[in-house]
């Protein structure tokens, strides 16, 4: 499992970009803590869950969009980080302009669901939870297949999230605002393997 990186980063943030940009398109690569990490590809389970809640955020806030795998933000405090959301909820046409690396501003909520791999569910549960606390963005929503929960992290503080809420699939999940959506979630059951 990943650690906390050293002060002295791999690379330099530029230098990830030109590696990012100039990979295949099916490899997918991350900037976290000063470190390069893959992202596994979306397996069959895992993009119906993204693609169960992005009809779930149209239905009840049309205004607004879950962006799936839709190319990556700059994250942390400082910005240094590249991450890929699996999903990124922002107002209707919020990405149009950006490259392929965008600022934060506007999103209210990025989502990852867990992908069966002990390193991976790692980022997306400890690693990539702390970046996105500490770029400020109000919803981190977690689907873990693993554990059969959905967890709602809202109100960012420095790299945590002081509110932190963890219910079962099958269970009623109610995201704060500024997303203000339910989720029933008996249909993940389904999708968990």
């Amino acid at each position: 499992m990943t650690t906390r990186a050293a002060a002295r980063p791999q690379m330099l943030v530029e230098e990830f970009e030109e590696l990012a940009h100039a990979a295949p398109e099916t490899v997918w690569l991350e900037f976290i803590n000063g470190r390069l990490e893959v992202k596994p590809p979306s397996d069959g389970n895992r993009g119906t869950i993204v693609m169960w809640l992005l009809e779930q955020c149209m239905r009840q806030r049309p205004d607004l969009v879950l962006y799936p795998y839709r190319g990556g933000l700059k994250a942390e405090a400082n910005r240094d980080a590249r991450v890929r959301p699996d999903g990124s909820l922002a107002p209707d046409g919020h990405f149009v302009g950006h490259g392929e690396w965008s600022d934060p501003e506007g999103v209210l909520m990025t989502v990852e669901v867990t992908s069966n791999d002990p390193y991976t569910d790692h980022l997306d549960r400890v690693e990539k939870l702390r970046a996105y606390a500490a770029t400020g963005i109000p919803v981190y929503l977690l689907v873990d297949r693993d554990q059969r929960t959905v967890t709602v992290h809202a109100e960012p503080e420095r790299e945590r999230y002081c509110l932190i809420v963890t219910r079962s699939f099958g269970a009623r999940v109610e995201i704060p605002a500024p997303v203000g959506i339910v989720l029933k979630t008996e249909k993940l059951k389904d999708y968990a393997d």
